[in-house]
């Protein structure tokens, strides 16, 4: 059976382990990488986004209120609070003619301790659109617009809107979501666990769909587009699945989420894999994607070059002395 362990080092001694689960496959379906884990399930957490927003795309949205790409991309993210990030957020809740506080995401300070930190020194205080998962829920609250139902319930579990992204994930997954694998997110929007089997075949079907060999063609497209097009939207500045996209010269599509969840799709390659922490840190979770991917040969050696910094990672204090670091060791 294949191991995959990080490790945390202080000095010259090991402090912490961590242990991942994962299954990679191609588009036959042929397993490429498993730790034997295909069957347990997990919450992928914000990792599904790409997924929830189907919907939204679906909806005619886009067209009628006139979004960007960079819009099209935040439904799909899990944002920073970055200044840029939140020009776009309030530009599309503006054509909404919707106020802020009708997200029921909660709020919370920036991702980004700049952006955090600029806004506590403004004496301005967060709201709802600096929730990192703003964006999806305004995908949300806009697909529901469009569909003409309520919006005060939106995230209700049997909202018509909730029920006709469970048809959606279902379509990709292949089967039913199984009501004991119901739960509710941080954001409080419903989530689902799933096999890193069903994850895997929702992502086959998601990059068959990019190529015109599955459902939601036209949707998909526009929302991987977006992405790639727009990585910084996504995540953030300095957020991994933002610059792994980027570093692959937008030939791979990420998604990370909660509890060192990754999903991602080599969109030329045609390889698809889902990875997720065991005890949910997600400080392993850079180490662990490219160390695999250099071991499967999934990213080039320029590739692997620029991601040296996420393959062995300096850890370093408050006043920037490294105190040890992070790698990953593949068994």
């Amino acid at each position: 059976m294949s191991k995959i362990i990080t490790y945390v080092t202080r000095g010259n001694r090991l402090e912490s382990i961590h242990e991942a689960k994962c299954l990679i496959k191609d588009l036959q379906r042929k397993i490429i990488f498993s730790t034997q884990n295909n069957n347990d399930l997990i919450f992928p957490r914000s990792a599904i986004k790409v997924f929830q927003a189907i919907p939204f795309a679906a909806s005619g949205a886009i067209d009628k209120y006139h979004l960007n790409s960079k819009q099209i991309a935040l439904a799909c993210s899990s944002h920073s609070g970055e200044s840029f990030h939140l020009d776009e957020l309030i530009k599309w809740i503006k054509k909404l003619r919707l106020p802020i506080n009708r997200l029921q995401c909660g709020i919370h300070n920036p991702l980004d301790l700049n952006s955090s930190n600029k806004l506590l020194l403004s004496g301005n205080k967060p709201n709802q659109l600096h929730n990192n998962c703003s964006g999806k829920h305004l995908g949300m609250v806009t697909g529901t617009m469009m569909y003409k139902y309520n919006i005060n319930n939106y995230l209700k579990l049997e909202h018509p809107y909730q029920i006709e992204i469970r048809k959606t994930i279902e379509k990709y997954i292949q089967k039913k979501i199984d009501k004991k694998n119901f739960a509710l997110d941080g954001c409080s929007a419903p989530q689902y666990a799933f096999s890193l089997n069903e994850i895997v075949s929702a992502l086959i079907n998601l990059v068959n769909s990019y190529h015109s060999n599955f459902i939601y063609t036209t949707e998909v497209k526009l929302l991987l587009n977006s992405i790639l097009k727009h990585p910084n939207m996504i995540g953030g500045s300095a957020k991994f699945d933002s610059s792994l996209i980027k570093i692959s010269n937008k030939k791979i599509f990420c998604k990370g989420g909660a509890e060192g969840v990754l999903l991602f799709a080599h969109l030329s390659k045609k390889i698809v894999g889902v990875i997720k922490i065991k005890d949910g840190n997600e400080r392993a979770l850079p180490s662990v994607a490219c160390s695999l991917f250099k071991k499967l040969n999934i990213t080039s050696n320029e590739e692997n070059k620029k991601l040296l910094f996420w393959i062995n990672n300096e850890i370093k204090n408050h006043a920037k002395k490294i105190t040890g670091n992070i790698y990953t060791k593949i068994q």
